[in-house]
């Protein structure tokens, strides 16, 4: 064989694993790496110790950024209580359908919270039909009730626009039509439906600024956005137990 041909080959191979590498390494919205897309692995060790303790009081909350920042602006709310943080920031629910089992069925709770679906309307993971969006919160919701699993599902909070997205278009009304599918669906399969959406929306269809969120920001929580949920949240989790 021409020595040359060789070389080339050899080249290419060693081109071939290095690009596998960095692939593999890439980061996925929500996720880890290609290998990893719904990020499995960021609460792999903490669910095998809750796994090992039994709580008849337990409850997860399952979600995206929203849910995971909760814990950094009050860590106490999870803290004082039987609740387990299981936000990944960025995730969609076709993610979060992925790690449903892993993250809340294997932990045996006796409730969810489930908050989905603004990062599919951003876009975070490709076009999402709002239809979509719903029917994988429906599937969540199934899968825990044929768990045994008590479901709450919440109203995505009020936004406007995605400063990280800001070619998406009319966020506020696509937010209303995915609320409007939830609340149907939770009266119409008898599951409790967490409205948010009315409790902290401007009127205008965003988060109140400066009460619930930051002018820069539009999306997250402040501390005392969080307090309304608390709030909110707490009456149909006091109620149930």
């Amino acid at each position: 064989m021409n020595k040359y041909l060789i070389l080339s080959i050899m080249i290419l191979s060693l081109s071939s694993c290095d690009n596998k590498d960095k692939t593999n390494s890439v980061y996925i919205q929500g996720g880890g790496t290609l290998d990893d897309w719904a990020n499995l692995s960021k609460y792999k060790e903490s669910n095998k110790i809750l796994m090992s303790e039994i709580d008849e009081n337990r409850v997860v909350f399952m979600g995206n950024s929203i849910t995971e920042g909760w814990s950094n602006f009050d860590p106490d709310f999870f803290i004082d209580n039987p609740y387990v943080n299981r936000g990944i920031s960025g995730q969609t629910t076709p993610q979060m359908l992925i790690r449903f089992k892993p993250d809340v069925v294997n932990l045996k709770p006796k409730s969810v919270v489930i908050l989905a679906g603004i990062n599919d309307i951003a876009g975070n993971t490709g076009p999402m039909k709002i239809e979509n969006i719903a029917e994988n919160i429906f599937s969540m919701s199934e899968i825990a009730k044929s768990n045994n699993i008590e479901v709450f599902i919440c109203s995505v909070l009020p936004a406007k626009a995605f400063p990280w997205s800001p070619s998406i278009k009319n966020v506020a009304d696509k937010v209303i039509t995915l609320n409007s599918i939830l609340e149907k669906y939770c009266l119409d399969n008898k599951i409790q439906y967490v409205d948010y959406h009315s409790e902290m929306n401007d009127g205008n269809g965003g988060l109140k600024v400066p009460e619930h969120t930051t002018e820069d920001d539009l999306v997250h929580p402040n501390k005392e956005g969080y307090k309304v949920m608390e709030e909110v949240i707490s009456i149909f989790l006091d109620t149930n137990n």
